[in-house]
């Protein structure tokens, strides 16, 4: 007769031939770390489930174990692409885009308006009728002065042709010779008032004239000073005149930058969230006594006025330009802090590296900087400040195809009654594991003690034990 085994025995076997321990379960929602060998949690790598049965969710699994590395997570606008292209070194300048030219229209007489025919912002052309003066008086006196230059003509004429006729008959010996200087005299007599009438002819039309106020230029008006019925004094401001076809910047340089400054040199401005080339027109031949500057007068074509007049904008004078060069944001170009030597962290298989570089022309303008040595085309920068960086750390960046390592692991799936959670956390980072007993929507489980008794007590009953 077989002696029967007791079943403590039994299972305290069969646990030690497992392998197994029990371990305490906790009743709080975060089981103790690990120590970055070995997980406490065991789950299926494939599912995320937990080894035992039941309804509960099992926890967050533990961080992977390896030796400690820093990583970082970049998205693509963390990184840049080392290309070539044209780059441009230029002095910086500021200030307000003025017309060209602003005339005050005045009247040249005193009077009153009759009609005033246009309004500010309007476009008129050269020789426009702006405003109009009561003339009954001056077109009066302009209709005088046309009959009587006709009268002085006709006059002229006749004594001049006596004169001429005279002169015939005093050679044939008809008439004396006091006859005939006395009708030369006359002739030039009326010469002298036909050039009086034709004087006081010119001023009445003058003064007609005067009465009608017309665009000096092509233009716009900027103000109007006046209104219909107005009295006027000689000399008054009527309107202002913009031209605004051109528009200069007046820039103050120090007369160290401003003695390469030549005419013609070219010029880029940003106004309105629009980009402008201009030139310069004139350079100032002397230096400001107090500020110790040179002035500067740069222009920019503006015939459709795109721009307004006192327009704020920023450029620069072009003083350089470099094409086909290695290129790069200046927000990836860095001071190191060990030597404080100029440099880029670039991303090669995964891992961050420190690259010293030489540096070339800037372009404030466009915000890139020109690399003469320490990068080659095609390499990864890193711009900006994506966080804490350095030498070694490994480096994961979304949305390209750049292979890098440290990404972060999924969460864990739902697990039996008292199971661990599936795998979670930063997977490759080493260091410590971390297993958060807390189920999602659950009680808490016992990170591996129900597990393992779950298998202990169905492989007994599997073998028969009563």
């Amino acid at each position: 007769m077989s002696r029967r085994s007791h079943p403590l025995g039994l299972l305290l076997a069969l646990l030690f031939a497992l392998g197994l321990s029990v371990a305490p379960s906790f009743s709080g929602a975060q089981a103790p770390q690990g120590d970055g060998k070995k997980a406490d949690a065991s789950t299926d790598s494939k599912t995320g489930r937990g080894a035992g049965g039941g309804d509960a969710r099992g926890g967050r699994g533990g961080r992977g174990g390896g030796e400690r590395t820093a990583s970082v997570i970049l998205s693509a606008t963390d990184v840049y692409k080392v290309g070539r292209g044209s780059i441009e070194a230029g002095l910086p300048i500021s200030g307000d885009l003025r017309p060209i030219e602003t005339i005050a229209v005045r009247t040249r007489s005193d009077g009153i308006l009759e009609s005033v025919l246009v309004r500010e912002g309007q476009t008129v052309k050269a020789g426009q009728l702006l405003a109009k003066f009561e003339s009954t008086e001056q077109e009066a006196a302009l209709a005088s002065a046309e009959a009587d230059r006709l009268a002085t003509q006709s006059d002229f004429e006749t004594q001049k042709w006596t004169a001429e006729q005279n002169a015939v008959l005093f050679k044939a010996g008809a008439i004396a010779e006091r006859d005939l200087r006395t009708s030369q005299q006359t002739a030039e007599a009326a010469r002298a008032r036909l050039a009086a009438s034709d004087a006081r002819l010119r001023t009445a039309q003058n003064l007609v004239r005067d009465m009608r106020v017309v665009a000096p230029v092509a233009g716009i008006i900027g103000t109007k000073s006046v209104q219909n019925g107005e009295q006027t004094m000689r000399g008054a401001a009527l309107f202002t005149l913009v031209r605004n076809e051109i528009l200069e910047l007046t820039a103050a340089l120090p007369a160290k930058l401003a003695n390469g400054v030549r005419e013609g040199q070219l010029a880029r401005f940003a106004a309105d969230g629009k980009q402008f080339t201009g030139k310069v027109a004139r350079v100032s031949p002397t230096i400001d006594p107090t500020s110790r500057n040179v002035t500067v007068y740069i222009q920019i074509p503006n015939p459709r006025n795109a721009l307004k007049g006192n327009t704020f904008s920023t450029g620069q004078i072009i003083a350089r330009t470099v094409t086909n060069a290695l290129v790069v944001p200046q927000s990836a170009v860095r001071i190191s802090p060990v030597d404080g030597k100029t440099m880029v962290y670039k991303v090669e298989g995964g891992t961050l590296s420190a690259s010293t570089i030489k540096t070339g022309i800037t372009d404030d303008a466009r915000g890139v900087v020109e690399i003469l040595e320490g990068v080659q085309e095609r390499d990864l920068v890193i711009v900006g400040n994506p966080g804490t960086l350095g030498r070694g750390m490994k480096a994961t960046v979304i949305g390209t195809d750049t292979k890098a390592g440290g990404g972060r692991g999924g969460r864990g799936g739902p697990g039996g009654r008292g199971g661990p959670g599936g795998p979670g956390g930063r997977g490759g980072r080493e260091g410590k594991n971390e297993s958060t007993g807390a189920m999602g929507d659950g009680a808490p489980s016992d990170a591996a003690d129900g597990a393992k008794k779950g298998a202990a007590k169905s492989e007994y009953r599997k073998k028969g034990a009563p």
